[in-house]
């Protein structure tokens, strides 16, 4: 904002600034603008001195940098290469360097939006009832939400369970509107909540109907996954999908203020459902009542012959033969180096969105094995009621679910790579995305791949099968 005004620049009558003022809001060099090098999906820092504070872009290079003072490299950068027109990424504002003054244009808009979108809430109202395509700066076209988002390195794992939690409604509701969680206290240098704000701005961006590009970098978000998960979750090496969605959702949990038995979230409100566990144990067996927020299906072991063609079979099993596990009835034996023991697992509650994790991978002393089971499920209508213990059924009116993300595991369990099929709410279509590649797909192909993590949506009471399967 302007501060000192000389006084030769006041016209007496009204008092207002004149000509300082007309050269604040019209700046000659708006048409060097290049909106297609602009990329803010970088964590905003200066590309010079590598610091944070107070960092802007330049909008015709698309570059940051820091300051935009007599020496500063924003300014310098300004003089030595002719650029002028820089974006303040903190503050939202616009200032041609090296004059430095404030440019004030409504024709700059898209640029702040596309650096930080914003939602009205009949805008998320509405986003499950549309089927527009936007358009992207590139002309590219593109549906808001299924969006491909940049592998790095090697962080498709994080990539395909970023991308199925974004197809959450609730969750992503949650989390498109920051006046949601920014007032939640956190206790000083709680580095945790940075999950949360990266986890907001990763949603703005794969649901902004206005970017300037039809894919999405989570380079800001992995950082901050990188930096709470002290490293246990990297860019450069590839890691679990299930380990990672594990973690991911108990520290957003955490970091929104949520607690292990009394504070709930939107993650517990959305993902956590509970069981009881019977123990057969000597001397006497136990019963425990435990939440969740996914369930673990095992599939059976595979053969190790092969047919007369040399090739290994590759079995099938229907979803139900697994979902057995959690009947009541069904015994698993668990084995420690002290002792044996049964268990038995009956559901109890039944959240609005249940995961299966398929346990695909089982480690041994030397290296991991990957089970290539397929298993046959239906897209929509899996009644779950038979697994409810009787007494809860009668509380439970909807126990119907149907089929919204399926997450693939290809190849090999250490290599492999991982992509992701989702259903869009506003078309009733499947896509598959896997890294920046979007395609879509038909619901038949989805049950011949290698299911990893699958989520599955509960029909409402006026909710019928709305999906082309």
């Amino acid at each position: 904002m302007l501060t000192a005004v000389p006084s030769h620049l006041f016209s007496a009558k009204n008092g207002r600034v004149d000509s300082e003022d007309r050269r604040s809001r019209h700046c000659p060099y708006l048409d060097t603008i290049n909106r297609s090098v602009l990329d803010f999906d970088f964590e905003k820092l200066c590309s010079i001195s590598l610091s944070h504070i107070n960092a802007y872009a330049c909008l015709v290079c698309g570059k940051y940098f820091q300051g935009r003072g007599l020496k500063s490299h924003a300014y310098i950068h300004s003089v030595q290469f002719s650029h002028h027109v820089f974006l303040n990424l903190h503050t939202l504002k616009f200032y041609c360097l090296p004059d430095n003054y404030e440019i004030i244009d409504s024709s700059l808009e898209d640029i702040t939006y596309v650096l930080k979108p914003t939602f009205t809430k009949q805008q998320i109202a509405n986003l499950d009832k549309q089927a527009k395509l936007s358009r992207a700066y590139d002309g590219t076209t593109y549906l808001p939400g299924i969006v491909g988002l940049n592998n790095i390195k090697a962080n498709d794992y994080a990539n395909a369970v970023l991308q199925a939690l974004s197809n959450v409604p609730p969750l992503r509701n949650y989390f498109l509107e920051e006046d949601n969680y920014k007032n939640i206290k956190r206790p000083p240098g709680d580095i945790m909540f940075l999950l949360v704000q990266r986890f907001g701005e990763l949603m703005r961006k794969l649901w902004n109907p206005r970017n300037f590009k039809a894919h999405v970098s989570p380079h800001e978000m992995l950082q901050a996954v990188v930096l709470c998960s002290k490293k246990t979750f990297q860019i450069t090496k590839q890691g679990d999908g299930v380990d990672f969605l594990s973690w991911f959702l108990n520290a957003l949990h955490s970091a929104l203020g949520g607690t292990k038995k009394k504070k709930k979230t939107i993650v517990t409100d959305v993902f956590q459902g509970s069981m009881r566990i019977f123990t057969k144990k000597l001397p006497h067996p136990d019963l425990v009542e435990s939440t969740f927020m996914y369930l673990t299906l095992d599939l059976p072991t595979a053969p190790l012959y092969k047919d007369e063609k040399e090739q290994l079979i590759i079995p099938q099993v229907p979803l139900f033969n697994i979902l057995a596990k959690f009947n009541g009835i069904t015994e698993k034996e668990y084995k420690t180096y002290k002792e044996n023991f049964l268990k038995r697992f009956q559901l109890t509650k039944l959240p609005p969105y249940l995961i299966f994790c398929i346990k695909r991978f089982t480690k041994n002393n030397f290296f991991v094995e990957k089970n290539p089971t397929i298993v046959n499920f239906p897209i929509t209508n899996v009644d779950l009621r038979e697994y409810l213990s009787e007494e809860v059924q009668a509380v439970h009116k909807n126990t119907t679910y149907d089929l919204i993300a399926n997450i693939v595991h290809d190849g090999k369990p250490s290599e492999g790579s991982y992509r992701i099929h989702v259903l869009h709410h506003g078309t009733g279509k499947w896509y598959e995305l896997q890294d920046l590649q979007v395609t879509d797909i038909l619901p038949q192909m989805i049950t011949l791949s290698e299911a990893y993590i699958q989520i599955w949506k509960r029909r409402d009471n006026d909710e019928t099968n709305q999906q082309g399967a």
